[in-house]
Parts: C-alpha cells; structure tokens; sequence
C-alpha cells in the first residue's frame, strides 16, 4: 500500500512495527477521527480532550496567538492524545504566523525580492525554530504557487516570484531550514495557484496551463520539490482540466473541472504516479467554497480521501463531517482499504518527525525556556537584514531621488488602504517617517469624497468644500500649495478578495486623489504590498515596491528614498504587467 522506507518516509524498521502496531489496534472510528486536522479555537482543556480523545483527530492548526498561550495550549493536547497530533500553523514568512511575538520576514516576494537565497533558508530556519519551541511540527509552507496571473488577489507577494526556478530555489532553501529544526513542510497549492485570475476560497479556480505548460512550471516544481524529499503537499481546489483530459480521455466536463482536493485523477494519476509523491497529502481548507460549491458535503468529505487526500483541513462542523465520513464508509463512497492507506500516511508522517519517541519521552512540546528563541535577537537581525536588501526601486524616470527637505518641503501624503482612517497606524508611521526628516506633512482624509450630489447643493461640509476646491484649482495653486505628492499603496492580499486595483476617488474625471498632476508636480509611489499598481498608475515616474508595510520595510525604503542606502532589490515578477511598451 505505502512503501514506508522510500521519501518522505525513510522509516526505520522499529519505525515502521509502531506504525503498523498503531494502526492494527484503532477501532474504524480511530481511524476516521485521524484524517482530521480541524482549526483550534481554545485552550480549555475540556474541549481539547473532546477533541483529541473522543474524535480522535490527527492534526490541529491554531492561528497565531501569544506564545506562552500557544505552547501551553500544544503542551496540552499532546499530553491528553494517546497517538500524538501533527500541530499546524500558517509559517509562511517567520515565527509569527504562530505568534504575535515572533519574527516575520515580511512576505516570500521580499525575500525573492533579495536575490539571495540564504534569506529564503533565513526564512525557513526562523519559521521552524520559533515555532517548534512552541510545540509546532508541521509547516504549512512554503508556498509554491507561480505568479503568472497579476490580477489574481491572493498570490501576487505571497510567492516567490513568477520563474519557475527561482520558485524552486526559494523554496528549497526554506525546506532545508525547516527540515534542520524537525519540522514538516506542506508544499501549497498544487496543482498551483497563480494561473486564475480568481481566488479559491470563493469558487474552484482553474490553472488553465496546457499539460506542456504545466510540465515546464508548476509540474517542474513538485517534481523537484517532491525529489528533495517535501514531507506533505496541500491539494487545492483547484481544477486543471487539460491534465484530467490526458489522463482520463473520457472525463465529463464535470470532471476536468473537479478541484485538485476531489479529484482522483490529478492526486492519483498527476501526483502520486506522474510525479511519484509517496507522502501525505492534506487538502487546503475544506469550508473554503472551491470545494463546498463543488458537490453536496456529504459526498465531498468521504470523496476526498477517497480520492487520495490523506486528510481534512478545517470543517464546517467537525462532528457533522465526522458522520459524513462514516456514512461514507457505510455506503461505499470510501473503503476501509484506502481509509487505511490514508491513516497509515498520517502515522507515517509523525513516525518520521520522531513524534511516537518525543510522546514516550515527554518531549513533543518543549519547556518554557524555549520561549526565548521566539522574536530572538538572531532572528530579527536576519529579517531586518532580508528587508534593507528587498527593497526595489522599479522606475525613476524623473531623477527624483534622494530627495531632501530642502528641496521638497511640503509633502501631500495619500495613503491608500481599506481603512480610510487617517490616524490608521500605517499613514501615522509613514507621516512620522517624514516629519522626522524635516519634511511638513498634510495627510489626505481620504474619508471625505465628492459624489454627484454634492454638485447640486451649496450647502458642503467644510471637509468636502475644501476637497471640491482641490479637485477645481488651477495648476498654479496646486504647485503652489505642494512640493511632493507621496502615494503609499497598502492594497494587501487576503482571503476572500476579487481584486487589489487601485480605485481612485473620482468625480467626472475630475482626478480627486488619483496622480492627475504628475507633470504639474513631482509624484512618488511606494506600494508596500501589492506590487503590481503601475498597471492602473503608469503616469507615476518614480516608483518602489517594498513587498511588506511592516516597520523594518517601511524603514528600509525611507533610508533609501533620502539616499542614505542604495536600492538593492531585484524584482521577482515584471511590475510593468507587460504594459512597459517602451522597453
């Protein structure tokens, strides 16, 4: 069934009698309970026990919480579980996606953005180290989705890039930082992201590659990935339809557009036979609607581990998916073979993290004095250091920079974001910033529009009356009144969005807060996520990406921005969009 010496597994013969000890003795619902990795809520230890001791789960994931919280809360579970649990987190860019306390690098396209790998390993290590002092074994990162489609909402900084080998490297590099502090890494989202100009948490999204296409990218990168010996990947909902109409030459149209984590001839036939992955493979987050739209709950639950998912990530309701499971066992859907296979894969992973060793010697969750190598003074170098380098100036065609106060005193700040507060933190450490340089700041309010009733009337608030006067002063006021327009775009990627355009607040093309007057008065844009926004700004003439509104990021670039440090970054997608006609 499952060749437990061959990678990931390279188990040892006692590793394998345990594994095969373990699972003889689990009754079917054991067995069931094993295939799922729910989102821990709590620490009360009455409900962990329910969890882990009457359901039976094999993995839990938490989002990041305090650090003593989070050690305690796995120092718990681990305690109550008779077979010991693959603990999750988000680790994909530093200890902090298990923590509040711990080190971020910022994003995976910063790091990239450094055309060092070492930062990627930085990466890995700090993740892995952070988190495994607080009981953490299994990574789910590092993502290696290939950024092709710039209009899609949720990949764009989140990867490392759109070439292929560069995403290889990368990801390597965190895999070996992983692998050296004993945590497991889930390689996401296969059959990857980056294609759809759609986000998969609200419909299945398509990677629309030919099989010759997927081959040469994505198809490259498992296969490289799966060879250096990648624990577990996460199947995402997903489709690909050419490879589901190569392997499987009469599959209806409901078929090819199956996602990855109900399809068995992309786990099966793409994954574990084209690409030979012998580990465990975990689906992305079931509530997520690429895979609640995709068929009725009752059948999708038993129909992904029958379609060789190996587990569940997340429920709508845990006890409801479990009888799901077990209705599907009783009527076919999933047979007690392939629930075998599954769990034996799971028993496997943890057998190979050593995690039946550490459970009889008490060591799965370290001591408090652990706690210290979380936000380490080590770490923070490192990801200070990854920041200064990432930073990348993508065009200056108007020789603006250094600038100085002396020569731009007055500076309009417009921070764009969803929230619109002017005393948000981002437009107060981005307006301090220049201020501590000696410049004079006026932030734009961006609470305040102008809509077309506001024409009919006289009666403006004070707010919208000086706004309308902005919008309707000559060229001469509007030099008059600034030096330097600052644009700093935090539109940043999350669940959930359909798009991270830039949309100006605009009355009959009147401009309002979009860059109208770049050959009026000098403009600079910084976007601090989203590094694509020439495409809707391509007037700007001095622009930086800094992949991050973190403070280290946001430092880096003012220290470069006034000369003092010179632009290192080398931008890892093209930021033009293909829209650069002039190149």
């Amino acid at each position: 069934m499952v060749d437990l010496r061959k990678k990931p597994f390279l188990l040892e013969e006692s590793d394998i009698a345990w594994v095969e000890e373990t699972l003889s003795h689990m009754t079917l619902e054991e067995k069931a309970g094993q295939v799922f990795c729910p989102m821990g809520f709590t620490g009360d230890e009455n409900v962990l026990r329910h969890l882990v001791q009457d359901v039976g789960i094999g993995g839990l994931m938490y989002r990041a919480d305090s650090a003593p919280n989070i050690r305690r809360t796995h120092e718990t579970i681990q305690r109550l579980a008779k077979i010991p649990l693959l603990l999750a987190a988000n680790t994909e860019s530093g200890g902090d996606g298990l923590a509040f306390e711990g080190t971020s690098f910022g994003q995976p396209m910063a790091v990239a953005a450094t055309d060092d790998p070492e930062n990627a390993y930085h990466m890995g290590y700090v993740a892995a180290k952070e988190g495994a002092a607080l009981g953490l074994n299994w990574s789910f990162a590092p993502i290696v989705d290939i950024d092709m489609e710039f209009h899609n909402p949720i990949t764009n900084v989140r990867t490392f890039g759109s070439d292929p080998d560069r995403v290889i490297l990368y990801a390597s590099r965190y895999m070996e930082g992983a692998k050296e502090n004993g945590v497991a890494v889930s390689i996401k989202h296969f059959p990857g992201d980056g294609v759809d100009e759609r986000d998969q948490h609200i419909l299945t999204s398509v990677n629309s590659l030919s099989v010759d296409e997927w081959d040469r990218t994505f198809g490259k990168v498992y296969a490289s990935l799966i060879a250096e010996g990648a624990q577990t990947v996460m199947a995402g909902h997903i489709a690909q339809p050419a490879y589901v109409s190569a392997l499987k030459p009469d599959a209806t149209a409901e078929e090819k557009l199956l996602p990855a984590s109900l399809n068995p001839v992309l786990l099966n036939g793409l994954l574990r036979e084209k690409l030979g992955f012998n580990g465990l493979i975990c689906t992305d987050s079931t509530p997520m609607v690429g895979f609640t739209a995709a068929m009725p709950r009752e059948k999708a639950i038993p129909s992904a581990i029958a379609a060789g998912a190996d587990m569940i990530l997340f429920n709508k309701d845990l006890s409801e998916d479990f009888g799901f499971l077990m209705t599907g066992l009783e009527n076919g859907i999933l047979t007690g073979e392939r629930l075998d296979e599954a769990v034996t894969r799971i028993l496997a992973t943890k057998a190979a993290l050593g995690l039946h060793r550490k459970k009889a010697e008490g060591t799965l969750v370290p001591g408090e004095e652990r706690l210290s190598d979380v936000g380490c003074a080590r770490h923070r170098t490192w990801a200070k250091e990854a920041a200064e380098r990432s930073i990348t100036l993508v065009r200056d065609t108007q020789n603006l920079l250094p600038i100085s106060p002396s020569s731009f005193r007055r500076v309009y700040l417009n921070v764009i974001q969803r929230d619109m507060d002017p005393n948000h933190p981002l437009v107060t450490r981005w307006k301090e910033l220049f201020e501590k340089e000696g410049f004079e700041v006026t932030v734009r309010d961006r609470r305040v529009g102008i809509c077309v009733e506001d024409y009919m009337t006289d009666q403006l608030s004070p707010e919208k009356a000086a706004l309308m006067h902005e919008m309707y002063r000559s060229v001469g006021e509007a030099r008059a009144a600034y030096d330097l327009y600052v644009y700093v775009c935090n539109m940043e990627n999350a669940s959930n969005n359909t798009t991270l355009r830039l949309n100006w607040n605009v009355a009959f093309g009147l401009g309002d807060d979009a860059p109208w007057l770049v050959q009026e008065v000098p403009v600079m844009m910084i976007s601090t996520a989203y590094p694509y926004h020439l495409f809707d700004a391509p007037m700007v003439k001095t622009y930086i990406n800094t992949y991050s509104s973190k403070p280290d990021f946001c430092n880096a670039a003012m220290e470069r921005i006034m000369g003092r440090a010179g632009f290192t970054g080398v931008s890892p997608v093209d930021p033009f969009c293909g829209k650069d006609y002039l190149e």
